[in-house]
């Protein structure tokens, strides 16, 4: 059932699920609100909706989506599965029977597309044509080639499926991964191809981009749904932007894929595209976990400020803030821009104005507001985007604004605004479990040590000092890492510590909310503070369990044991003078 619990976890955002049964609203990265497992006052239940994970600090639980549905449903796993697979239209019979059939569908389609990348690699290399495409029109460098898996597919009816069949690869196999058509050849030829990843970096599909103009063929071609891509939910470069994006708290979204490899030889790597598809409330979800600003590189005609219109409703949900980038005149996508000169791109994106903003300009040049015609309709489109806004000091903002260009009074705009456009709270869904009253908080120190040494690494020089035979597990675990390899990636944890992936979640997520407002130079010297009281505090415990020890010795006249005592005792005093 492992394979079924991952794809229901991949299916549904953790925050949508957690959202029917506690109010939350946006804290930084994650989401708050008031515990549903107890009578708390003071919002302590908080989300992360990047690690897909939940920690309430007012009763000391926490866990993921199944977790979070077995206590407030009262289920056990299986139910838990059950019901959430229903949610996330899972259809749990195709992974029944424990012989992980589709798991293993899967793990060959992974292998196939591998496989392919590399060929498609090879190819790039070998045809001079494709090279030349890429090298000189595209002007893409090695690095650009290698971080995007670009390459080439041959003009050829079946080269790779020919290549892969002599791997040992099956035609059905080969359709799992998207690669043939529906006569079973190549489903790319003749294309510059550039691989789709998933988060981890794994290769889902392709979309290639034709080398030769052909009327009849299609410019851009990509994978078809498959077992491993998504399209609805794909966010292409998403993999090389994700640092990038996290480091800025701003993610640009472009509408065609080679602009993001452009945008990212060029500099800007906070660039992402949704794959040739209309923004989906997903994509913004997905983004939303990194960043929380969103910044639209669109086209600025009616479609563009439709798609924009769109993606304000979006934002307004989930609650990021939405910014569009202008290009200049006559440009017509980022990537023409950057060909030019890539500091205009940079500026571009440094110049982003708010997306509502933008949007009632575009509205306003449309129109003739020197008529009444004009007006009524530009009003009428402007107050639409202003009724979806939340905030009445934003919406009142956007009336004056409103007011300005219409040369309407407030009054007139109000009275055609009607209802304040707010809607009624979702009612919540009421757990099934009695609320306790807030537990008293147990001692955290050597987790809040292991949270701020993962979520800053340059704090762990400091857990060298500490004596892991006195922590117990899971820090015992995740202290013996860091001390063999300080440099640890936390996004690739080592084997010893995959079974323990929620407490490392769980920690950094304690940490990022206890540490939110502090400065990163200020984190080094607390760190050590933090070290040095466990340590003491180990040792207290430690002598207090020397001198009860003694006493008992001396109680039972044990005169040999009680000496070892005394010098283990003095040993330890000593070391604490």
């Amino acid at each position: 059932m492992h394979d079924a619990k991952e794809e229901v976890r991949a299916r549904l955002n953790i925050e949508d699920v957690i959202g029917e049964y506690v109010q939350l609203k946006r804290a930084g990265r994650n989401l708050k609100g008031l515990s549903p497992f107890t009578d708390e006052r003071t919002p302590s239940f908080m989300v992360s909706p990047e690690k897909q994970i939940w920690h309430d600090f007012s009763s000391g639980k926490g866990g993921d989506i199944f977790t979070f549905v077995m206590l407030v449903e009262g289920m056990d796993f299986r139910q838990a599965l059950e019901h959430l697979a229903r949610k996330a239209g899972v259809d749990l019979s195709l992974f029944s029977g424990g012989d992980g059939r589709t798991a293993k569908r899967r793990v060959r389609a992974r292998e196939a597309l591998k496989l392919a990348a590399n060929f498609y690699q090879q190819n790039l290399v070998k045809n001079s044509v494709a090279l030349e495409y890429a090298v000189k029109k595209r002007r893409l460098n090695r690095q650009t080639i290698g971080d995007f898996f670009i390459g080439y597919a041959p003009d050829q009816g079946d080269a790779l499926t020919k290549a892969l069949e002599r791997r040992g690869f099956l035609r059905r196999e080969l359709a799992d991964a998207g690669l043939v058509n529906r006569f079973g050849g190549d489903l790319f030829r003749g294309r510059m191809m550039v691989a789709l990843s998933d988060s981890s970096g794994e290769v889902v599909g392709f979309t290639g981009r034709i080398i030769r103009d052909d009327p009849r063929a299609p410019k851009y071609l990509n994978t078809p749904q498959t077992l491993l891509f998504d399209k609805s939910r794909h966010i292409f470069g998403l993999y090389q932007a994700k640092e990038a994006i996290r480091k800025s708290d701003t993610a640009v979204i472009v509408e065609g894929n080679l602009d993001v490899v452009s945008s990212h030889q060029a500099g800007v790597k906070n660039v992402v595209a949704t794959a040739g598809t209309a923004m989906t409330l997903q994509h913004l979800k997905a983004l939303s976990r990194l960043a929380g600003r969103i910044r639209l590189a669109f086209d600025g005609d009616r479609a563009g400020v439709s798609a924009t219109e769109r993606a304000i409703n979006l934002a307004q949900e989930i609650g990021v803030e939405l910014e569009v980038v202008s290009l200049p005149d006559g440009v017509k996508d980022p990537d023409e821009l950057i060909q030019k000169d890539a500091a205009l791109w940079k500026a571009a994106v440094e110049r982003a104005q708010p997306a509502v903003d933008w949007v009632i300009a575009r509205h306003a040049e449309m129109e003739d507001l020197a008529t009444a015609e004009g007006k009524r309709r530009f009003s009428t489109t402007a107050l639409r985007i202003v009724r979806s806004l939340k905030d009445p000091v934003e919406q009142e903002h956007y009336l004056a604004v409103i007011s300005k260009e219409t040369s309407a009074s407030l009054a007139a705009l109000r009275a055609k605004l009607g209802v304040d456009g707010s809607t009624p709270p979702a009612q919540l869904k009421k757990p099934k479990i009695e609320k306790a009253t807030p537990s008293k908080p147990r001692d955290e120190l050597a987790d809040i040590i292991v949270g701020l040494a993962l979520s800053q690494p340059s704090t762990r020089r400091w857990v060298g000092a500490l004596e892991v035979a006195s922590l117990d597990e899971p820090a015992r675990a995740v202290v013996t890492a860091l001390q063999a390899e300080p440099l640890l990636d936390i996004e690739k944890l080592p084997r010893p510590l995959q079974k323990f992936e929620q407490y490392v979640k769980i920690v950094q997520l304690k940490s990022e909310r206890r540490y939110m407002d502090w400065e990163p130079e200020a984190l080094d010297s607390e760190m050590a503070r933090l070290v040095k009281q466990l340590i003491r505090k180990h040792r207290d415990t430690k002598k207090q369990q020397l001198l009860e020890d003694l006493r008992e010795a001396e109680e039972l006249s044990d005169e040999a044991r009680a000496r070892i005592l005394r010098q283990q005792l003095n040993a330890l005093i000593k070391e604490n003078a």
